[in-house]
């Protein structure tokens, strides 16, 4: 695989194809976990490594287990599979980068559920990609994901300090915000694979 292609696969998962900011996966961490930059990074720190490990495990298995006679498994045994890296990630993060495991709280768990993770693992399925193309389209979701966390974070550390009517404070302009910032997106239509 030619190095293009790899930067090719990377800009189109941070860029075109961004997770949240045109697939609109993995919405409830993104309002959620971005109050402040430090958190946002944790968590799409951990969104990456978990989008990447998930894809690893569950390519092989899709490919060599589910392919052809029980696809109809996929989402089934995707949902185990990072639930299973979820809680490994949380043991370890608890026991050896109490920090991290403290600043993500709740929301650690959550990644479970982040539909983001799932999509990645079906998306790479879907588009047929082979095993180090998936891992790469992964990363490049993961970093995407970072990405529009840490993009968001800024935009909401700054609307706590902004003069906002009575009306469109808290959730409103939260909202409004994102809409933009997923607007903003629109404009790397057509870069990158």
């Amino acid at each position: 695989m030619s190095s293009t292609t790899i930067v090719s696969i990377l800009i189109a998962g941070i860029l075109t194809n961004n997770m949240v900011l045109s697939k609109f996966l993995g919405i409830c961490p993104f309002l959620g976990v971005s109050k402040k930059t430090k958190t946002a990074f944790s968590m799409s720190i951990a969104v990456t490594l978990v989008m990447v490990i998930s894809t690893a495990v569950t390519w092989p298995i899709y490919t060599y287990i589910l392919y052809p006679d029980y696809t109809y498994l996929q989402t089934i045994v995707f949902i185990l599979v990072i639930a299973a890296i979820v809680q490994f990630i949380e043991i370890v993060l608890k026991r050896y980068i109490k920090p991290i495991y403290n600043a993500l709280g709740i929301y650690l768990p959550l990644i479970t559920t982040n539909c983001a993770v799932l999509g990645i693992t079906m998306l790479n399925i879907t588009d047929e990609l082979d095993f180090v193309k998936s891992l790469f389209n992964a990363l490049g979701a993961g970093l995407g994901f970072m990405l529009a966390m840490l993009l968001f974070s800024g935009v909401r550390e700054r609307l706590e300090t902004s003069d906002i009517s009575e009306f469109l404070k808290g959730l409103p302009v939260t909202l409004i915000a994102a809409a933009i910032v997923s607007l903003s997106f629109l404009g790397f239509a057509g870069i990158g694979g």
